[in-house]
């Protein structure tokens, strides 16, 4: 079932927010080479524990993971996808890294993601980070009242399509409040005019994954949660949590 916000629900989410870009941003700042993924973890539990926040992917135990989420933030880097556990594994000149974060305060959750390359990026490198911050754009404008769930789909996977890079079939957005999870999914690819009207009051968490050999297919790592390109292509993600409002859709995990 859908929840919609009021909006003092959504104000209340929109410092939630900021929590969650305040921690993105720390974390970008420290990312570089010679610092490991869990480096960038304590970062983002010292700017948690600054604003009072906790996290919603601490000891998060989905029904597909055989062990709870051991840290704050997932960080996947190059051939990993999403859901990357961090590691003491340094980051090396040109490594392509996504951050995936979230946060809750005084009972609301905000989920964001990320991607950059360490110092020197490919010019591939560059372009599919690009592109995956321009699906997120596409995606967000047409999260819109009037519009439906398959308008943000279709938005997110035009841009990613005609790119040629990979949308990893089964993963996408969702709906976020209460819970980091919640209905409605908010699919990576879909048909236009399709799928649940979109109303004032409903909060999403619009996330293109792509990957850059163009493959859909893709496999979950020893570790039970990292999922990884089939053909061990360089993968981007970005992500925002987004009101929609009568007034246009309103970023709520931006500075």
């Amino acid at each position: 079932m859908v929840q919609l916000k009021t909006d003092t629900s959504i104000a209340a989410m929109r410092e939630t927010g900021r929590v969650v870009a305040r921690l993105l941003t720390s974390a970008r700042e420290a990312a570089a080479v010679g610092v490991s993924p869990r480096d960038l973890d304590e970062v983002a539990r010292e700017v948690l524990r600054e604003a009072g926040a906790g996290s919603p992917f601490l000891d998060y135990q989905p029904h597909f993971a055989p062990t709870p989420f051991p840290a704050v933030i997932c960080v996947s880097v190059n051939d990993a996808i999403v859901h990357g556990i961090p590691t003491t594994e340094r980051l090396r000149d040109g490594d392509l890294v996504s951050i995936d974060a979230g946060a809750t305060l005084n009972g609301w959750a905000g989920d964001s993601a990320i991607s950059f390359v360490v110092g020197q990026a490919r010019p591939e490198d560059t372009r599919l980070v690009d592109t995956a911050f321009a699906a997120l754009d596409a995606g967000i404008a047409a999260a819109v009242v009037g519009n439906r769930i398959g308008d943000i789909a279709h938005a997110i996977g035009t841009v990613c399509r005609g790119a040629g890079y990979g949308i990893p079939e089964g993963f996408g957005g969702h709906g976020i409040g209460r819970s980091m999870h919640e209905d409605p999914g908010v699919p990576n690819e879909g048909r236009p005019g399709r799928g649940m009207p979109l109303r004032h009051g409903m909060v999403l968490a619009i996330e293109p994954m792509l990957t850059g050999g163009g493959v859909d297919d893709f496999y979950a790592d020893r570790d039970g949660w990292t999922l990884r390109t089939s053909d061990g292509s360089r993968a981007a993600h970005a992500e925002h949590t987004v009101a929609i409002t009568d007034e246009g859709p309103r970023i709520l995990t931006a500075l």
